[in-house]
């Protein structure tokens, strides 16, 4: 297998490896989810960042991890701008 062909195969095992933020919990997460949700399911702006803080009760360096997490399991992707849009739970595209 050529090593651009391994590196390709080994990218579901990445991202089933990734393990939470830590200091978070599951519910940690789905309030992140849910709120993200609230402000159109992308954060990219102080204007995204400070309401999920407030209803989630997170930090913004929580926020920014388990927005580095979700990427990492395929349920969030980054945004041209830089900043990161959920892809799943309440922002899963419609099929």
């Amino acid at each position: 297998m050529r090593p651009a062909a391994a590196a390709l195969a080994a990218l579901p095992l990445a991202s089933a490896c990734a393990l939470p933020p830590e200091g978070t919990t599951e519910a940690d997460r789905a309030a992140y989810d849910a709120a993200v949700a609230s402000v159109g399911c992308t954060l990219a702006e102080e204007a995204d960042y400070a309401p999920v803080e407030l209803q989630t009760g997170l930090t913004r360096q929580q926020i920014m991890d388990i927005s580095r997490y979700r990427v990492a399991q395929e349920r969030a992707v980054r945004t041209p701008e830089g900043g990161v849009r959920l892809t799943a739970g309440p922002c899963a595209p419609d099929a």
